[in-house]
């Protein structure tokens, strides 16, 4: 089973703790040795990165691990192969451009039948079903509205899809256009909001503290979501299965 990571900020933020925590599951203290990516949103424009070799030994995802890229949205996925090659092309997260905006997705979970769903105008390049999904969800946005709506009609229709996606299998799913985060849990997902008073957070796969107060501001509120708690002296929020969740700018704005 592969495993996400999100992030949703009030003000750029990096996010090297939680990836590098993260990272070390992809073939170290986790079996997810098939490829990972990353999605770092920079106002309108979207940095992605991706390699088909295991986090835990990649040079490029060490690099980022030490890079602290300001964003306030990012999505980030580690894979274990179930459908689709080990291959560039199959790793996550993937992006198309939607109303003028990229959006990004990554998926957890198994959903091969989803691949008799018709597509319309997304095609796949890769050969996996958490692709084939994210063309057919977007495809269906495209269809049912000329411009983006409001986040409680997307929100609506999201959860719709989501659902029909569930019956299928297993779909954990981070979607982002830079500006809302949509998280939505069929089985495991998890989420942590830090503001002020700050304090020390430690990782449970690698031996790596961090104080939060030397890092941040009194105004900073900052969220992230994952798979499985990444730190082992916090409380982390469980989403229940069927549960979407949206955050904007770090603050949860619907449940």
């Amino acid at each position: 089973m592969c495993e996400l990571l999100g992030m949703s900020a009030n003000v750029p933020t990096d996010i090297c703790f939680s990836f590098s925590g993260l990272m070390r599951r992809g073939g170290d203290t986790g079996p997810h040795s098939d490829g990972w990516g990353i999605a770092f949103y920079e106002g309108r424009g979207c940095r992605v990165f991706h390699d088909s070799a295991a986090s835990a030994q990649s040079r490029l995802a060490d690099l980022l691990g030490k890079w602290p890229i300001k964003s306030t949205t990012v999505i980030s996925h580690i894979r274990q192969a179930n459908v689709g090659a080990v291959s560039l092309e199959n790793t996550q997260p993937y992006q198309r451009e939607l109303w003028g905006r990229p959006w990004t997705m990554a998926h957890n979970g198994q959903i091969p039948d989803v691949m008799k769903w018709q597509t319309d105008y997304y095609q796949p390049i890769g050969s996996s079903d958490s692709e084939h999904a994210f063309c057919y969800l977007l495809s269906e946005l495209r269809k049912s509205f000329p411009s983006r709506p409001n986040d409680q009609d997307l929100a609506y229709f999201l959860r719709t899809h989501f659902e029909s996606f569930s019956a299928l299998g297993v779909c954990n799913v981070l979607l982002s256009d830079g500006d809302t985060m949509f998280a939505y849990c069929s089985t495991k997902l998890h989420w942590i909001t830090r503001r002020a008073p700050f304090g020390k957070a430690s990782l449970q796969d690698q031996d790596l503290t961090v104080d939060f107060g030397t890092e941040t501001t009194p105004k900073d509120v900052v969220t992230v979501i994952a798979t499985q708690p990444l730190t082992n002296n916090e409380v982390w929020e469980k989403m229940e299965p069927g549960q979407l969740q949206l955050f904007h700018l770090g603050e949860v704005i619907t449940g």
